[in-house]
Order: C-alpha cells, then sequence, then structure tokens
C-alpha cells in the first residue's frame, strides 16, 4: 500500500466548464478513519469534487491526492482501491444480491479463497440473510442501496466515497446505513460523504459547508452550530409568511427562516424577544408559543448562503469557530 498521512488532500481544487466554475480552488484532508461530510444544495459542486478525487474528472487546476496517490497521474490506481457509491449505483437487476456481491468482487479483484468468506460475512453484517437469492430486479430503493454498498466495500477499501448515497431512502435505513458506516470508520477506512440532507450529515466528524463552487466552511457539526452569532428564537404563529415577511424589514433581525409551522428568528440578544413579540401582534399576528432554540445545521446553512448573497467577494469566512 502506497505510503499517505492523508486519505485525501485537495489543494486549490478547481473544476471549469467553459466559463462555469464548478469547483473554485477547494482545499481540505481527510485524516485516516474519518469521515468527512461535503453538504450543500445540488449544484455546489459536491459531485464534481467526488469525481475529480476518484480519477473520472481531471481538475482544471488545483491538486489533489487519495491514499498518496496523485488524482492526475494516478487516477487508474486510485480506482483500484477506493469504494464508490452514487444514488445512481449500477445494480444489474437480472442478478441475485449474491451475484451482484461476486460480480463486484470480481472487478475489484478480490482474492478467490477469501470471496466466499468476505460474501457471508458481509451479507450478515448488512442484514440481507434473507434476500441474498433475490433478483435486485424485485427489491426496494432501501434494499437496493444496502446491495449497492455491499458492492462498494466488497474488496475493504481504505477510502469510500458515498455521493448522495442515501437520496430518497427512508429515514429508518438511512440510520441502520450510517451505523454499517460508522463500523467500516472504526476499523479504519476513511469516508467521503456528500449529501443535502441536514440530519445526516450530523453523522459526520468534520463537515465542509458548499454553496456555488466554494467551500465556505470546515469544522465538526458541533463547532459550527455553536458559532452562528446571536441568539434563536422559534415562534409558533397563526400566520407564519406574514411574521416572516414583517421581520425581515426590522433592523434587530439578523435573520429570519420559516421551518414549518415554525419561524427561526436569529437576533442580537434575548431582550430582542418581547420586541418581535409585540411588533407581530401590532401587525395581526397571533403568537402561541416563543422559545429560544439551539440552532441546527439547516439554520446555519441558511445564514451561510444569506450571508454570501450580501458579501459574494467571500473575502472573509461566513461563519467562525474552528
Amino acid at each position: 500500500m502506497n505510503d499517505f498521512k492523508n486519505a485525501v488532500e485537495a489543494i486549490g481544487l478547481t473544476k471549469q466548464f467553459d466559463s462555469f466554475t464548478a469547483v473554485d480552488g477547494v482545499d481540505f484532508y481527510i485524516p485516516k478513519g474519518e469521515i468527512f461530510g461535503l453538504l450543500g444544495p445540488n449544484g455546489a459542486g459536491k459531485t464534481t469534487i467526488i469525481r475529480m478525487l476518484c480519477g473520472i474528472l481531471s481538475p482544471t487546476s488545483g491538486k489533489g491526492s487519495v491514499l498518496g496517490w496523485d488524482i492526475c497521474r494516478d487516477a487508474e490506481r486510485i480506482k483500484q482501491k477506493i469504494g464508490y457509491m452514487s444514488q445512481k449505483f449500477s445494480l444489474y437487476n437480472d442478478l441475485s444480491c449474491r451475484e451482484n456481491i461476486l460480480f463486484y468482487a470480481q472487478v475489484y479483484n478480490v482474492n478467490k479463497n477469501d470471496l466466499a468468506k468476505l460474501t457471508s460475512a458481509l451479507i450478515e453484517k448488512l442484514s440481507l440473510d434473507d434476500i441474498e437469492n433475490t433478483l435486485v430486479g424485485e427489491l426496494s430503493g432501501a434494499w437496493r442501496q444496502r446491495v449497492a454498498l455491499a458492492c462498494a466495500v466488497i474488496h475493504n477499501p481504505p477510502m469510500l466515497f458515498l455521493d448522495e448515497a442515501t437520496a430518497g431512502v427512508d429515514p429508518i435505513s438511512r440510520r441502520d446505513f450510517w451505523d454499517f458506516i460508522y463500523q467500516i470508520a472504526g476499523e479504519g477506512t476513511s469516508v467521503l460523504a456528500t449529501t443535502h440532507y441536514m440530519d445526516e450529515a450530523e453523522f459526520c466528524n468534520k463537515i465542509g459547508m458548499m454553496y456555488a463552487g466554494k467551500l465556505v466552511k470546515i469544522a465538526s457539526p458541533d463547532s459550527i452550530k455553536n458559532a452562528l452569532p446571536g441568539i434563536l428564537i422559534a415562534i409558533e404563529c397563526d400566520q407564519p409568511m406574514a411574521a416572516e415577511k414583517y421581520l425581515r424589514q426590522q433592523k434587530y433581525v439578523l435573520d429570519v427562516s420559516l421551518h414549518g409551522a415554525q419561524v427561526h428568528i436569529r437576533v442580537g440578544s434575548k431582550k430582542e424577544k418581547a420586541k418581535l413579540v409585540s411588533g407581530l401582534r401590532k401587525i395581526g399576528v397571533h403568537v402561541s408559543n416563543t422559545e429560544f432554540i439551539q440552532p441546527s445545521l439547516e439554520d446555519v446553512f441558511i445564514a451561510m448562503i444569506e450571508q454570501y448573497r450580501k458579501d459574494e467577494t467571500m473575502d472573509r469566512p461566513l461563519i467562525g469557530g474552528n
């Protein structure tokens, strides 16, 4: 195995398609055994980063390495040593679960003497015992996802890339998926996962928050949430959209966003709570409940986007913290 300090390193990684910059000067690294999440909306550049790191796309500028190998010079070596799974992972519908796993084992040149043992162990770990002989085409999306994950890790890769791998899967199945990811990370596998699910990002050791091709913040989930400036207040009222419109016009309000029937308002201090409730009542909005809350990653991400729009030069970090 190649000698390396970090499982992944990206320095100034940039990808342009004609005049469009999909990834703009991205810098990050992933230590061995760490789960790193790229969080951002569709079109933020997450998939393009993974494709460059996997040796599928060549960067326009910058450089990167995976498991110590250069992503440009050693692309074929990298492809043999990593696991890769996306939302559209290719399974063969006319093959059974076990047959799909065995096929990918051959693609990755798994030792034939170890093949039966590895396959059976993986089927047991992912609870595929009852469906191992079922054709993949007959399975639900959640079960297909488990089979795809088994195919991606049958060769025990030291680096696993997950590109929106749980999109469209129910919350319980996503939790089971991440339990397995924790298990293999604990055994030394490094993981890079892209997602737009805020709750899913909480499973990562560190998160890189992306917007418009830029990596604007890297920190642990707790550090990111704790660094959000101001006080967050959640209110329940009878006219949330009217409340949002009114609050956006108030100078003391740093940020406001709708969360279903709730409105989340970020202000400079707790004393602003009475002012905002009084103001809403004056415009005819009935407030039934207010409480101070801890910010979620969704609150942070919304604040990040708002600040990006106000400061497109990106000369300073969007959110403080380490």
